[in-house]
């Protein structure tokens, strides 16, 4: 009888073990989700590409200005992607019911309260790495993410609010050195310009992902991608980089030609969500081989400590949606 009831508790226990862990493991994810973790590492090469334009101007990032940034740039992502579902939680009730706050894994109200404190905290993590500029910078970025999140999604200025964020995050970079993006050549300040139209472009297509028969977005989000192209070939005729930084650049070029090419070659055949989410989610993931590119015509280094990036992204992409 005694060795009966011990087995008992013994096993209630461990139910109770497995149980806590379910709901541990439960949380986690939500939160994994909620901050769009794959995309998480597409931040940090748009601070090393301003990194390298910094360097390309004649100064000298420190690399642990580089990665204080960066950690910043990750932070003012991950308040983002959080405040956009906490605004989006009614319209992601109805179209999205396995998101994190309709789901009921993660409260809407916390949501807010994370994703406004991720965004204090980046901030405050740029003022302390590089000063002044850098505090701005990041500051700049807070702005144009709640304008988006909370005015302006889905409208043209929406789009442009959007691409805004990534071209800032660029300029964030910029300023490793403490100096400000104006004061650098015209040349130069085209880059962050790119990245906002690319950022916008693809934005304008994952606004609607889920309606299916949208062509024209499809086309806008493409365009953007050959424009980008387009401008690193620019780019590159004008700062006379060496061959074999050429040579790695157009690599990433044409590694990121193909990428989005693809998908969005699908997307644009049948653009239904099966085709076009897949599609948003290599644009967004692209944006790393898009800054490798620019980074690597100012140094080999350069190119390849921004590429890195897209490894551990498409690693967890796997397991968590990018879109």
């Amino acid at each position: 009888m005694a060795g009966g009831a011990s087995s008992d508790r013994d096993e209630r226990a461990n139910a109770v073990d497995d149980d806590g862990r379910s709901d541990l493991q439960a949380i986690l994810v939500g939160y994994a989700e909620l901050v769009r973790l794959p995309n998480l590492f597409t931040a940090p090469p748009d601070v090393i590409l301003g990194a390298a334009l910094v360097a390309l101007a004649g100064g000298t990032p420190l690399p642990t200005r580089v990665a204080g940034l960066a950690l910043g740039s990750v932070l003012l992502y991950a308040g983002g992607t959080t405040l956009n579902d906490a605004f989006d939680a009614p319209v992601d009730a109805r179209e999205r019911p396995e998101r994190p706050i309709p789901s009921g894994r993660v409260s809407r109200r916390t949501a807010f309260g994370l994703g406004f404190a991720l965004l204090l905290a980046a901030v405050a993590v740029a003022f302390a790495v590089a000063g002044g500029p850098a505090g701005v910078a990041a500051g700049l970025v807070a702005v144009a993410i709640v304008a988006y999140d909370g005015l302006l999604k889905g409208s043209a200025v929406g789009f442009l609010a959007m691409g805004t964020a990534r071209g800032l995050n660029v300029v964030l970079g910029t300023t490793v050195a403490g100096a400000a993006v104006l004061e650098s050549p015209r040349r130069l300040l085209a880059v962050p310009a790119v990245v906002t139209a690319y950022i916008a472009a693809v934005t304008f297509m994952a606004a609607r992902e889920t309606e299916g028969g949208n062509r024209r977005a499809v086309a806008v989000a493409s365009a953007g991608a050959v424009a980008a192209v387009l401008a690193l070939g620019w780019f590159l005729a004008g700062v006379e980089p060496t061959a074999l930084e050429a040579a790695v650049a157009l690599a990433f070029a044409t590694a990121f030609c193909w990428w989005v090419g693809r998908p969005l070659r699908a997307a644009f055949a049948d653009p239904v969500p099966s085709t076009v989410g897949p599609a948003v989610g290599a644009c967004v993931l692209g944006l790393v081989l898009l800054d490798a590119a620019f980074a690597a015509t100012v140094g080999v280094r350069w190119g390849l400590a921004a590429g890195v990036f897209l490894v551990p992204a498409v690693g967890l992409s796997r397991a968590f949606d990018v879109t």
